[in-house]
């Protein structure tokens, strides 16, 4: 017989919900853009118009290995998110702040 999930997940003990619900954000702070914009409900059509820019252009971006912080950003932005940087380091972690502040200054 055929469960739904939702009653399989309420007769799991607490503690393993919330072992479930950790991995599963450890695997979404881990995908591709492309990912993310699916995740977030998005085509390649949708996000391309959000941008004012063709599919085609969008889905190169999705698939390059390099990218600007400042089209990144505007991408994230344009799913409804907000981009933060942030560098490990072996001091501790860093959160960039220096290209939100210049974003700030063109935007004023």
């Amino acid at each position: 017989m055929a469960r739904n999930f939702k009653e399989l997940e309420a007769r799991m003990p607490p503690e393993r919900l919330a072992r479930a619900e950790t991995k599963a954000k450890a695997i979404l702070a881990e995908l591709f853009l492309a990912e993310i914009r699916k995740h977030a409900g998005f085509t390649q059509e949708e996000l391309a118009t959000a941008l004012n820019i063709r599919q085609p252009s969008l889905s190169k971006l999705e698939n390059q290995d390099d990218m600007q912080i400042s089209t990144l950003k505007r991408i994230v932005k344009a799913l409804g998110g907000k981009l933060e940087l942030i560098a490990h380091l072996p001091q501790g972690d860093i959160r960039l702040s220096q290209f939100q502040r210049q974003a700030a200054r063109r935007d004023s």
